[in-house]
């Protein structure tokens, strides 16, 4: 049986998220974790289904900010990015959905523990109700960008780290990715952000798929920027690649945000860190004056499609984006997803 991951844009069942769970890495932050991810949850259910997963003990906190329209359950979790820790989910030929089971080791054991985020994806996808297809491989799903007809998009940076796969070859990490997601070409970009310490460069900071040979990708307008070399030289990649079907792609550059003090902190903004919903997009923004140009941008390449902006500065104070604290469930023929979470 022959599976592949459907594009972000196609439709969805839902999405599922994961409530903040670690006031040791959030710190002073944890109680505005809370209410951002409660924000980007209603903002996503406008369009599509929402279930969050709390740790045991943790869904009437999660209610009380989420409101009724979310759906909660109680499972166990070690932290709040879905993105990474959740399962991919896949396709086969009549439109059947199935799990992918990833390991996950914490973006190269940064964090402790992750026992149960490393069987989270198994126990999400048996709650759903659908098959599960294991790999001994450790990826998240914010090191991906595909587009659905057989092209992927990845960082060196970050899939050949040696916290990752230390046992194997960029050719075996490529035979992988094709066996388990139903891809035909892998595009390495050689980086992801230099600020990107905690996952290592994913490409979701960098680069995402707006429609077949269509992207988006981040470029800072100032030539001093640490990161201006190095995404001008993953756009020259681009610029010289064809997609699995041949062909070349239709490049827009969305800007970074200014550096923002938050937390305590300096962080930016990912614009392109975005959740493609079901007649919607839900973009992270800083309330910095850069936003509105910037959901002008995604606008444009979604046109048929209303984009809505969240602040999100303290998920970018945790390492993220609206795109790595949510995970989308495909559309699936027969439709199981309603009762199976409830």
């Amino acid at each position: 049986m022959t599976y592949r991951m459907p594009a972000e844009w196609t439709p969805h069942d839902g999405c599922l998220m994961a409530w903040p769970t670690r006031p040791d890495l959030w710190g002073d932050m944890f109680d505005h974790a809370k209410h951002e991810y409660a924000a980007v949850a209603r903002a996503i259910a406008e369009f599509e289904p929402v279930t969050m997963v709390t740790v045991p003990g943790a869904a009437r906190d999660a209610r009380a900010l989420c409101g009724d329209g979310i759906r909660i359950i109680e499972l166990p979790i070690d932290d709040s990015w879905f993105r990474d820790s959740g399962p991919i989910f896949v396709l086969d030929e009549a439109g059947a959905r199935a799990g992918v089971d990833f390991r996950f080791n914490a973006w190269g054991g940064k964090h402790h523990p992750w026992d149960a985020d490393d069987r989270i994806a198994a126990a999400l996808t048996d709650t759903l109700g659908d098959p599960r297809i294991d790999s001994p491989m450790i990826l998240e799903g914010g090191a991906i960008t595909v587009d659905g007809e057989g092209t992927l998009i990845t960082t060196e940076q970050c899939l050949l780290h040696p916290n990752r796969n230390p046992g194997m070859t960029r050719a075996e990490i490529e035979t992988e990715l094709k066996a388990r997601l139903g891809v035909t070409k892998v595009i390495w970009l050689p980086y992801g952000g230099l600020l990107d310490t905690e996952t290592d460069g994913h490409v979701d900071g960098v680069c995402a798929f707006t429609a077949p040979g269509k992207l988006i990708v981040q470029l800072p307008a100032d030539p001093a920027h640490p990161d201006y070399a190095r995404m001008r030289a993953n756009r020259a990649v681009l610029e010289a690649s064809s997609d699995a079907r041949g062909r070349r792609f239709e490049i827009v550059d969305v800007p970074q945000t200014a550096f923002v003090a938050w937390g305590g902190s300096d962080i930016e903004v990912c614009y392109l860190n975005f959740y493609v919903a079901n007649g919607g997009v839900i973009v992270p923004i800083a309330d910095h004056p850069e936003d509105a140009g910037a959901l002008a941008i995604v606008q444009s390449a979604f046109p048929d499609r209303k984009v809505v902006g969240v602040p999100t500065r303290t998920v970018a104070f945790g390492g993220g984006g609206v795109h790595c604290i949510t995970q989308q469930i495909p559309a699936a023929r027969p439709t199981t997803t309603e009762g199976n979470l409830r």
